[in-house]
């Protein structure tokens, strides 16, 4: 595809390896230039010499979104740059130890990566999405979001929480021509499973899904409309079940007086 039918440029962070690194692949074969966004500068830049076949403009970004300097360099690459279409929230670490035997600044570190960088980043590259018109913002959650007994409460929490802002910014989008998903993997073989202390050898391999597949998907549900993904579930009508009784509700979260099961003298 030539550099006249670019669609723009999509930055993706956490692309110098599995899930990150695929989405950098498939949205150059879209017709996307690319910024990729991860810690590693010499991962980065293998990453950069693989795509180098798509034609595509490929550009290296390191920058430690653990870190408020990193994600500040990176949200202001987003705020700035007007050829920048999509942004694909991938960087993100979990943690499969005992919530009552983990270091609390692992998991600070991991709440400050999976929701303050994700937020601060979408938010640097919404307003000019809006502006222009035109923009996909993809957020990578997990299907731990909707399983808080895996993973511990911390990571469950943080997953659950991209899902939340995704749908609200669904909401608040509505009319403007801003696209924006949340996916949901669910055990995927990538580095991911290493550095949250569990290897991926150990899990059924039934369960286990390939970073291409995972992405491949995930796409195709973009395509089809979908602001939820949940590449392994066989029906949407169940997503669409939980949902509908979620909304159901709402009449009765917030009331008066409190529910007649609780006895307490009006």
């Amino acid at each position: 595809m030539s550099a006249q039918s670019s669609k723009g440029t999509a930055l993706i962070t956490g692309a110098s390896t599995g899930i990150g690194a695929v989405y950098a692949e498939r949205f150059a074969k879209r017709g996307y230039d690319l910024v990729l966004v991860a810690r590693s500068q010499e991962k980065l830049s293998e990453v950069a010499e693989q795509l180098k076949h798509t034609g595509r403009k490929v550009e290296v970004l390191q920058a430690d979104l653990t870190s408020p300097v990193g994600v500040q360099r990176v949200a202001e690459r987003l705020s700035s740059d007007p050829n920048i279409t999509a942004l694909i929230n991938n960087a993100g670490v979990g943690s499969a130890g005992k919530l009552l035997g983990s270091k609390i600044d692992d998991l600070e570190s991991m709440i400050y990566l999976n929701v303050t960088a994700l937020t601060r980043l979408s938010l640097a590259a919404l307003p000019g999405f809006v502006a222009r018109n035109n923009g996909l913002l993809i957020n990578i959650s997990s299907i731990a979001a909707l399983a808080p007994e895996l993973l511990n409460g911390t990571y469950s929490g943080t997953k659950a929480y991209v899902v939340n802002f995704t749908q609200a910014l669904k909401s608040e989008l509505e009319g403007k021509n801003v696209t924006v998903q949340a996916v949901l993997p669910g055990a995927i073989a990538t580095p991911f499973w290493d550095k949250a202390g569990v290897p991926i050898q150990h899990l059924p391999q039934e369960i286990v899904m390939t970073a291409e597949n995972l992405v491949d998907a995930s796409l195709a549900g973009l395509d089809q409309g979908e602001v939820i993904t949940i590449p392994s579930l066989p029906e949407i009508g169940d997503w669409e079940k939980v949902e509908a009784a979620r909304k159901a509700l709402g009449p009765n979260l917030s009331r008066k007086i409190p529910a007649s099961r609780y006895n307490v003298a009006i």
